[in-house]
């Protein structure tokens, strides 16, 4: 069985920018308008002798590109770069939120993201009911929740709350149920953000030393953060992203 649990070849993704939806959400008409003014556009920057290629176009942003790169089982890989450089695209990619518009990505394992405060839960739903459902959509059975029910409200200290409503949570009760939910489910592979900002000083010193045992059981770690020491301390390499394109930087 190979090593190699991410291997990531030549990510790309573009998004398209300027572009106004009504009520959230596109018709066909809306669709259609778009593409013919689209057409239009292009044949008009013909006509004047400017570039028409999606590399030049005023209308796309590329978030990534061409981004390869490999993880091994049992790494503990730090994700840097400037605001805008593309390390939670890249996040959101791995954790199949959005399709790559070139290249593909290899995850072999049972992932489980931590992407904004909150990730996964149903506001409606208690916490208790938010921590079956997220152990569900990992693919765990009732008696495996159940067996670390007990851990995950002790680690995020919202015993008290556990049968109340998460949109009455204020942001760190969230966060620290959403982190000890996602940590303690047992995932082959844990991605988690720049959300961890969000704790105070003694939450994220518990989160760190709960990701390098996740690392020392031989699962994978991918922490985007701005935090360089929490970077150093738990990291034992990086991954920089400039403008979308990769380079690797030793600590």
């Amino acid at each position: 069985m190979s090593d190699i649990a991410i291997r990531a070849e030549r990510i790309s993704k573009r998004y398209r920018i300027g572009r106004t939806r009504r009520g959230g959400y596109e018709t066909l008409r809306d669709r259609l308008s778009w593409a013919v003014g689209a057409r239009l556009q292009r044949v008009g920057r013909l006509l004047l002798g400017y570039p028409t290629g999606v590399e030049q176009s005023e209308n796309t942003v590329w978030a990534l590109r061409d981004v390869s790169f490999e993880v091994r089982r049992g790494e503990r890989v730090g994700i840097i770069g400037r605001n805008g450089a593309g390390k939670s695209t890249l996040l959101k990619v791995l954790s199949r939120i959005t399709e790559p518009t070139f290249g593909f990505a290899e995850v072999r394992g049972r992932v489980s993201s931590l992407l904004e405060v909150g990730t996964g839960f149903h506001p409606e739903l208690t916490g208790r009911e938010n921590i079956y459902l997220n152990g569900a959509i990992l693919g765990m059975k009732r008696r495996e929740i159940r067996y670390k029910f007990d851990e995950i409200v002790a680690f995020a200290e919202v015993d008290t709350y556990i049968d109340t409503p998460v949109k009455y949570y204020s942001s760190g009760m969230q966060l620290r149920l959403a982190f000890a939910v996602a940590a303690h489910l047992e995932p082959e592979i844990l991605l988690i953000d720049e959300v961890l900002a969000v704790g105070d000083a003694g939450f994220q010193k518990k989160c760190l030393q709960k990701m390098e045992g996740v690392g020392a059981d031989g699962r994978i770690v991918l922490f985007v953060s701005h935090n360089m020491p929490a970077i150093t301390r738990l990291c034992q390499r990086t991954i920089l992203l400039s403008e979308g394109r990769l380079s690797r930087v030793p600590i």
